[in-house]
């Protein structure tokens, strides 16, 4: 692969400037084969045991609702929970196996090796270094799609028909793939290429500015999604439901909250699933409900689920998300940094780098797809982080509307959504970004004996 076509390509850019091409430090690459095996493999085992166990769990209490709630939750309704949340864990159980065995197939097995070396000879002497990297990253992701397909249309058209919430016709969903997939090309494109730019140009920080430039742009998306690329996909109208708009403009007016309207999506045009949601940043920010919500909820039930979306604006939980991301994005860039100067870590993940082409998209995919098996361990803070915020913003609804409106629209989402009640607890604290509803009830103060009174 190292001919001296691929050298002149590594040593030049499109004008003819010369490029980084930075050496390797050589790294023990079999530490890293063995650490990566190690993360793949533990990783995969620990979801087959806890998709058991909650299996196991949910289906043992199938036979009967749980106590306190049998004057509310219908037999009918919580045994569909049951069955549609074994139904997800036995697919997710093949579609992680599938995945884990692709990612395998990726990396220790050559997968991108062979792929990157097909495009090292057939692009980079002929359309260049840039060209070569962004046809790597655009073939990796296309055949990704490919293997993803089958399980995304059996999910759709078979999964989620069976137990009724697949609205999505096929030509919908063409239409969404090539809408999205032609996003991808005029977004993603340009944006990758900037940063692979900036790899080449800034120096040994250049992690540093592609972490800027990336913030930069998942702020400005922020701002320009909701009017921009939303209408793409979705139809959003003006909430013309005056009594329900006053109601919502007078809750905003008590927490001190403004948005820029109050709008209805046609989520039932894909998924019979409910919810409501703001959406953008800053004075962008808008109140999306879901026209399914509306035609289950009613008016006290909605203004209760809207206060508990300005919980979080009120406790900050947004902005400290954020603020969580870019740090961790930071963080992972400056690792990004040092690993691209490894031999080890190419070599360790089953590729073979060519020193006279520039690396930066290779980096790029392997960190991408190296880091997932190690955070996995790692996501269970961050799923309890994520229930600590909806036990804050619950409290804040019942401080600023009724709880026991709160705590029928929950129940009704439960139930539209086909949600467990009884779920495994150890599944919960690895998983769950949201308490199950037994907890947030009890937390409202409205457990058991109450809850007849608040579903009244």
């Amino acid at each position: 692969m190292c001919t001296a076509e691929h050298a002149g390509i590594a040593g030049k850019g499109r004008a003819g400037t010369r490029r980084r091409t930075p050496t390797l430090t050589p790294m023990n690459h079999v530490f890293l084969s063995l650490a990566f095996s190690a993360a793949v493999l533990a990783s995969l085992l620990v979801k087959f045991w806890l998709a058991t166990r909650q299996m196991r769990h949910v289906a043992a209490h199938r036979a009967a609702v749980p106590a306190g709630y049998t004057s509310i939750v219908t037999l009918e309704a919580h045994q569909k929970a049951a069955d549609y949340t074994i139904a997800k864990l036995r697919f997710g159980i093949v579609s992680n196996a599938f995945g884990s065995a692709v990612l395998i197939v990726w990396t220790l097995l050559g997968g991108l090796d062979a792929l990157n070396g097909f495009m090292l000879a057939r692009v980079a002497p002929h359309w260049g270094a840039m060209a070569y990297q962004l046809l790597l990253v655009g073939a990796f992701v296309f055949i990704g799609a490919l293997l993803e397909t089958p399980f995304e249309l059996y999910s759709t058209f078979r999964l989620e028909q069976r137990f009724g919430f697949n609205k999505t016709t096929p030509a919908l969903y063409v239409a969404d793939l090539v809408k999205s997939t032609l996003l991808g090309i005029a977004i993603g494109g340009p944006l990758l290429a900037l940063v692979l730019w900036i790899m080449q140009a800034t120096g040994t920080l250049w992690w540093a500015w592609a972490w800027g430039a990336l913030t930069a742009f998942q702020l400005l998306a922020m701002v320009v999604y909701p009017t921009l690329i939303a209408p793409l996909f979705n139809k959003f109208e003006p909430l013309t439901d005056e009594a329900l708009a006053a109601r919502v403009q007078s809750l905003m007016q008590r927490c001190g909250f403004t948005a820029k309207g109050l709008f209805v999506m046609d989520g039932s045009r894909r998924s019979a699933h409910s919810n409501a949601y703001f959406t953008g940043f800053g004075a962008a920010k808008r109140v999306v409900f879901f026209d399914t919500l509306l035609a289950r909820l009613n008016g006290e039930e909605l203004e209760a689920v809207l206060a508990h979306e300005l919980g979080h604006f009120a406790h900050r939980h947004i902005v400290k998300r954020i603020m969580l991301m870019l740090a961790f994005s930071l963080a992972g860039f400056a690792l990004l940094g040092w690993l691209a100067t490894q031999s080890g870590f190419y070599m360790g993940l089953g590729v073979t780098p060519n020193l006279l082409v520039s690396k930066d998209a290779l980096a790029l995919l392997l960190f991408m797809m190296g880091l997932p098996p190690f955070m996995f361990f790692v996501s269970p803070i961050f799923a309890s982080l994520s229930r600590r915020d909806e036990y804050q913003a619950d409290a804040y609804a019942r401080s600023n509307a009724n709880a026991a409106d709160l705590v029928r629209a929950l129940l009704k989402l439960y139930e539209d959504n086909a949600s467990t009640l009884t779920p495994d607890p150890l599944y919960v604290r690895f998983y769950y970004s949201h308490p199950p509803a037994s907890a947030r009830i009890a937390a409202l103060g409205l457990a058991d004996a109450n809850l007849a009174g608040a579903a009244a």
